[in-house]
């Protein structure tokens, strides 16, 4: 098989050293600190201030460039680094080649470049020798930007082009923020797809006005582009190509797109966009509809109940073999299944196969699936004709996710049936957010044991003293990982005449214990010993209805009938223990967790699906989205999202699983007191069936925008708080009976109706 040009085609792991392309640079190193170097510059504000920028770009051409030119030798730059605000500068002009080549050559006769310093600690070493060299040849000038807001720069032209090149660079972060750029698989799959991009350059680039780089492309030409001699050096004879490679600020249009994209095609008959590229450029960017961020800290790693979730994007496209036009008409019943090899075996998305051609690769589905997923299932099935119904069998693929991260550039094909040409990408699994839910559970006494003829027996029928509401927290997998329980009556008693005593409200305390219940014969069991977590109720101060002191040193104030507020309540946090950051508790879905009317995100508002459109005001009701502000954010961060009617809860690995859930219960025990109702479902004093383990697991499979259509635009497949009542009800939550319950029969030792009642809605 050739291209239209006579050349062969090639395979990506063919393009190695002996082709004309070459690398003298580790860019996979080179990349990751150079996202941690933009994710940085993006944190530093101070940077993006005009009058900074402009007294940045002083010191860069007037002090930082001459000093590195004196002490560059040839093409072997000192391993020295400047100040952050000059790197800032020399990193941006580098990355337009030739303007920088011709200031290089015209001030100082050569090309000036970069050391490729990727170490910290060299890093750190670096930064410190050039302060050494700086404060010897500049003592009047400091190290570091101080700059004098009444000092008048002198703005050449010079300093105002580079100022626009600083300027359309700042949010250069945010095309690589996502936290898979980091990880060293994903860069090793791109710097070869890289070097099939220069190789495609060297051989075609005549066949294509501009060439438009998917993302991970971009990051990194650019990152080549930051080292000027290696960049020189590796694209030598391709000056006029590079040209025309559209940069991360430009428009692009969809004609260039789809140029490049048949180029590629042709060259390696593999889709040009794949998972964590898709083509950049374009008028507007689709917003995902998770929400990552690279992060080093889990604060929840000292739960070993809890175990963290990872997320993988996915990117299935399809190509038909030609000889399929040979087919029968009975092609036109054939289609395409997508399953899952682990969990949520009651997914099933089909795609007629007559969606597709056999001329280019289209994407079939673009969707998000948790690890532990294991893998997806393709099969190629055909309907029945007649009378018969569903569908037969006709050939099935695997892709596992071990073997997808071990393929070259985390991509496989596969062939099904002789007639399907399948091509799956990933990237590389990263930590999520955690997400727990609150189920309903039996009453347990004082001592965590359940209330039940089982355990008096093994007591001997010793009294069970006190008794507890319990919820059992389950987490995106259905682990039991901690059980919270309500304090609602004392005293000793026996099954008999004997009548529970209620406590009072200030000793009804929430406590979480962590790890699981120990059964001891079918469901009846006992709950774990580590306490975790606790909240005590106090007597609120005035112009409040519900104070608690939390274990984690924080106290919560609750209000009701508030006027800054629609649900009329307003909630104030207040740390006793730390000043580092404050926390507020803003009603319903803000910042990445806010959704737009049509309920589906504002990527989805084509979609035609009338249960999940109509967000109103109502629908935000029992919401409420954890924001901490500090010196770091002041603007603020949400780090979590609760739901207190439903008791789920989605937070960040930062924030701390127990302090969230603490907060969740608190709410709940203090709006069920202040309303007199039974809000949430909290007198259920029964484990309610939950959908089969596997069958439907909440968050394990997210489709992206772009893959909804009105057969597949299921609540399960959306991020769970977009549609809460819809997806958390498919797990049993909204089926539990609103309290009085004639389906619910409570045996008398664990207490009648008036013991729950008392305190909470009489």
């Amino acid at each position: 098989m050739s291209t239209s040009d006579g050349a062969s085609m090639r395979s990506l792991s063919e393009i190695s050293e002996e082709e004309p392309v070459r690398l003298s640079i580790d860019l996979v190193a080179a990349t990751r600190h150079n996202i941690g170097f933009l994710k940085l510059v993006t944190e530093s504000q101070w940077l993006h201030e005009t009058p900074t920028i402009l007294e940045s770009i002083r010191r860069y051409d007037e002090l930082w460039m001459p000093l590195i030119s004196d002490l560059s030798n040839g093409s072997n730059p000192p391993m020295i680094l400047p100040p952050l605000d000059i790197e800032w500068v020399w990193y941006c002009h580098t990355l337009n080649p030739v303007s920088y080549r011709q200031y290089c050559e015209s001030r100082f006769s050569k090309l000036i470049g970069k050391a490729a310093i990727f170490n910290e600690e060299n890093e750190e070493y670096a930064l410190r020798r050039c302060k050494e060299i700086w404060v010897q040849r500049y003592p009047t000038e400091p190290f570091d930007n101080e700059l004098d807001s009444n000092l008048q720069n002198t703005v050449s032209t010079f300093h105002e082009d580079l100022l626009n090149e600083v300027s359309k660079q700042r949010h250069l972060y945010t095309k690589f923020s996502e936290p898979y750029y980091s990880e060293i698989v994903y860069l090793i799959a791109a710097r070869q797809r890289y070097k099939g991009f220069l190789y495609m350059m060297h051989r075609f680039a005549d066949s294509c006005s501009f060439l438009v780089p998917t993302p991970d492309i971009f990051v990194m030409l650019i990152t080549h582009q930051s080292y000027p001699t290696a960049y020189t050096l590796d694209t030598k004879g391709l000056e006029e190509e590079m040209r025309k490679v559209v940069g991360g600020v430009e428009v692009v249009k969809e004609d260039d797109t789809e140029e490049t994209k048949e180029l590629w095609e042709r060259i390696f008959d593999q889709p040009y966009e794949k998972a964590g590229g898709l083509a950049i450029g374009k008028p507007v960017d689709v917003k995902p509809p998770i929400y990552w961020e690279v992060t080093d800290t889990d604060v929840n790693t000292k739960y070993s109940s809890m175990l963290p979730r990872f997320l993988l994007e996915v990117c299935l496209t399809v190509k038909l073999k030609p000889k399929i036009k040979t087919l029968s008409c009975d092609a036109s019943k054939e289609f395409l299944r997508l399953q899952m090899v682990r969990c949520h075996r009651e997914l099933k998305i089909d795609k007629p196969l007559s969606k597709f051609t056999s001329q280019r690769w289209q994407k079939a589905l673009h969707l998000y699936c948790e690890f532990g997923t294991k893998g997806m299932v393709l099969e190629v099935r055909q309907r029945g004709g007649g009378c018969i119904k569903g569908s037969s069998l006709r050939e099935r693929v695997t892709f596992l996710w071990n073997d997808l991260l071990r393929a070259p550039s985390l991509n496989l094909v596969k062939e099904i049936d002789q007639k399907v040409r399948v091509s799956t990408s990933i990237t590389p699994p990263v930590q999520a957010s955690y997400l727990l839910k609150c189920v309903p559970d039996r009453v347990s006494d004082d001592s965590g044991a359940m209330i039940s003829d089982v355990i008096l027996r093994m007591n001997q029928y010793h009294p069970q003293e006190g008794r507890w509401l319990s919820r059992t927290v389950l987490d995106h997998a259905g682990r039991e990982c901690f059980v919270i329980r309500f304090r609602v009556g004392g005293g000793f008693w026996r099954r008999g005449a004997e009548t529970p005593s209620a406590v009072k409200w200030e000793d009804r305390i929430i406590e979480i214990r962590e790890g699981r219940w120990s059964y001891v014969a079918g469901s009846i069991g006992r709950a774990p010993e580590k306490v975790v977590g606790i909240a005590k109720p106090k007597d609120p101060p005035e112009g409040w209805d519900a104070l608690w002191n939390l274990s984690t040193g924080d106290e919560l104030l609750v209000q009701r009938e508030s006027s800054t507020s629609s649900s009329g309540l307003s909630f104030s946090l207040i740390n006793q223990q730390s000043t580092d950051s404050v926390v507020k508790l803003l009603e319903g879905r803000q910042m990445q967790y806010g959704v737009k009317k049509s309920g589906l995100g504002e990527e989805t508002e084509h979609v035609s699906n009338e249960k999940t459109k109509q967000v109103e005001g109502k629908e935000e009701d029992g919401f409420i989205t954890v924001v901490r502000f500090s010196e770091d954010n002041p603007v603020g961060k949400a780090t979590a999202l609760l739901n207190w009617k439903l008791l789920v809860v989605d937070f960040l690995p930062e924030e701390d699983a127990v302090f969230i859930l603490l907060l969740c219960m608190s709410i709940i025990r203090s709006i069920s007191e202040m309303k007199k109702q039974d809000v949430g479902s909290l007198l259920v004093r029964r484990r309610i069936k939950e959908a089969k383990l596997g069958d439907r697991d909440w968050g394990s499979v997210i489709l992206h925008a772009s893959s909804y259509s009105p057969s597949i635009c299921l609540p399960y497949l959306q991020p769970w708080y977009w549609n809460a009542q819809a997806v958390m009800g498919s797990q049993g939550v909204d089926n539990i009976p609103r309290l009085p319950a004639p389906a619910f029969t409570y045996a008398q030792g664990e207490g009648s109706d008036t013991l729950y009642k008392h305190g909470i809605i009489n």
